[in-house]
């Protein structure tokens, strides 16, 4: 920010740019994942962004930087609703939500690598005359580039065109899916999608999702700050943000096995949702001092707000039966939490440091809010459940 340099409202209103692009992206993304084939789109997406990343290095004020967050926003904003989709296309309903979670973990553990990154080539400050922070950007744009040429080479798209399946294998796959996922032979029809848009009950899926985006915006963005009021500066904040995302790893990982084991993943969703607002609401009522309960309960409320992410985009795969409507729904359950990150990106006030008491307290209210609605539309689907005729297809829990 200051090389630039930025203010800190120019700064929030590049993460802003991001996240509008992002969400406007995220539905036309999914469409057209189908009709270009997974391997394809994705690769271009990853290879858009890794050259938008490398990009930014050579950013100079902050119209420029905001350009560049904006095509970053719609190069990002494809790839994991487009991971999710693609996981509809290969796994059934109760095969799904252990595969998202590993998605998501991963980029959960690139934070926490991020941090790592950011730590060591804070070290590279000067080298070539370009600063530490340019660095960062070239490191992590030229991996995604490569990786998208491995994804177009490697990347299978549908069961039915796999070259490394037989022919019976083919057909096992189709059949074992048949009913319960999307195929290659699916359309996306205007009926479907006006079907979707029509359901009422995926909008209670969607504002739930609004409610894990301010916390997960928050955390991913000032985790530094955030640690900084700690008492840890500089370098030492961006390596003290490694434990929180490691932890989310974890919790990510383990809670998913456990509600796949159970098959109750409304029920983790809102217990991770719980544990996560009383780890913001503990560090809004900590005294300043406090600093190792403080970092404590930051890694708790990281832990429980990354965790109940794949739940709910599992649970809203699960009970949606159509390409259409998969493709449809994920894209628009991500799209709806770019509000919900809009305002992850303001609460973090640098006035309100070191504890930053408002943004832990509005975090705890919209996930305690986020937890109510998971459960009342868990109860709705039970009441459902006992209603329902011969022949139709229960909802899952």
């Amino acid at each position: 920010m200051q090389t630039l340099p930025l203010s800190n409202s120019q700064f929030n209103i590049a993460n802003v740019v991001c996240i509008i692009s992002w969400s406007a992206f995220e539905t036309p993304s999914n469409i057209l994942l189908k009709k270009f084939r997974p391997s394809r789109w994705m690769a271009f997406l990853m290879l858009s962004w890794g050259a938008v990343t490398l990009a930014h290095a050579a950013v100079h004020d902050y119209k420029s930087l905001y350009a560049l967050r904006f095509l970053l926003g719609a190069a990002e904003a494809g790839v994991f609703p487009g991971l999710v989709y693609f996981l509809t296309f290969w796994y059934k309903p109760s095969e799904r939500l252990l595969r998202i979670a590993i998605i998501f973990a991963t980029a959960t553990a690139a934070g926490a690598f991020g941090g790592a990154l950011a730590y060591g080539i804070g070290n590279l400050d000067g080298l070539s005359g370009l600063e530490g922070w340019r660095w960062l950007f070239i490191l992590e744009g030229l991996p995604c580039c490569v990786c998208a040429v491995l994804v177009f080479l490697i990347m299978p798209d549908f069961p039915e065109t796999a070259k490394w399946l037989s022919p019976e294998e083919k057909e096992l796959a189709v059949k074992r899916l048949q009913g319960l996922a999307s195929t290659k032979a699916a359309k996306v029809t205007w009926a479907e999608a006006k079907k979707t848009l029509r359901d009422w009950r995926l909008y209670f899926h969607y504002v739930s999702y609004i409610c894990i985006a301010a916390p997960f915006a928050s955390i991913a963005l000032f985790s530094p700050s955030i640690v900084g009021g700690l008492g840890y500066e500089g370098l030492r904040a961006q390596l003290f943000t490694i434990p929180p995302y490691a932890t989310a790893y974890l919790v990510t990982l383990c809670v998913a096995l456990s509600a796949e084991r159970y098959n109750a993943r409304s029920l983790h969703a809102s217990a991770c949702m719980l544990a996560g607002s009383l780890g913001f609401l503990i560090q809004a009522i900590l005294p300043p001092a406090s600093f190792k309960a403080r970092y404590a309960m930051l890694c708790l409320a990281a832990a429980g707000t990354f965790s109940s992410i794949p739940q709910l985009l599992a649970w809203l795969t699960i009970n949606l039966h159509s390409t259409a409507a998969i493709g449809l729904a994920v894209a628009l359950n991500i799209t709806f939490s770019g509000p919900g990150q809009v305002v992850g990106t303001w609460i973090y006030r640098q006035s309100d440091a070191p504890r930053y008491r408002s943004g832990h307290l509005i975090n705890f209210a919209v996930l305690l809010f986020g937890a109510v609605v998971v459960q009342g539309l868990r109860l709705y689907y039970v009441w459902k459940n006992k209603r329902l005729a011969a022949g139709q297809i229960p909802f899952l829990l």
